[in-house]
């Protein structure tokens, strides 16, 4: 049976700490499954599909790697995709309380579906996605914290 992982988040936009975890969860599962969230409520700087076709290029050569933009609730669509487990990151221990939550939460809506938590590499333990729009907006260089056809789109975004 093949063991499938779903890796939930908004990725606005995707930064190498979140393809640091997809690649050391390739190692874990057979499939890893990234969730992109639309998240309307965050207000985020790049639409659903671009999301999804940013995070699509970036693991397009990884056959483990599926990319599927979602709304609603994280347990129902991990059900969907046939996902064993959810994968979060933790890049400190201030995440850890509200991690904590998300996954008893989705423990409750579905009993089979277990949380997996992992920490970034230490080089990329401080990277966010709202730090690196925010650098991004104020012209400063991201080229250590995300993809190249990211920093291209977000140039873009920011040059208008």
């Amino acid at each position: 049976m093949k063991k499938t992982v779903l890796y939930p988040g908004t990725f606005d936009p995707i930064t190498k700490g979140h393809m640091d975890l997809v690649q050391r969860a390739c190692r874990l599962f057979d499939t890893v499954v990234i969730a992109v969230a639309a998240s309307p409520s965050k207000k985020p700087l790049f639409d659903l599909k671009e999301r999804v076709t940013m995070v699509r290029d970036i693991f397009k050569n990884n056959p483990q790697v599926k990319v599927e933009g979602f709304s609603g609730l994280l347990a129902h669509f991990a059900k969907e995709q046939g996902a064993l487990a959810v994968l979060r990151g933790i890049r400190a221990v201030s995440d850890f309380e509200f991690e904590f939550q998300l996954a008893n939460m989705n423990r409750h809506l579905d009993p089979e579906l277990e949380s997996i938590f992992l920490t970034p590499s230490e080089k990329y333990s401080y990277i966010s996605s709202s730090l690196v729009r925010e650098v991004a907006a104020l012209g400063g260089d991201i080229t250590a914290f995300v993809d190249p056809a990211v920093q291209s789109a977000l140039e873009d975004k920011f040059s208008r």
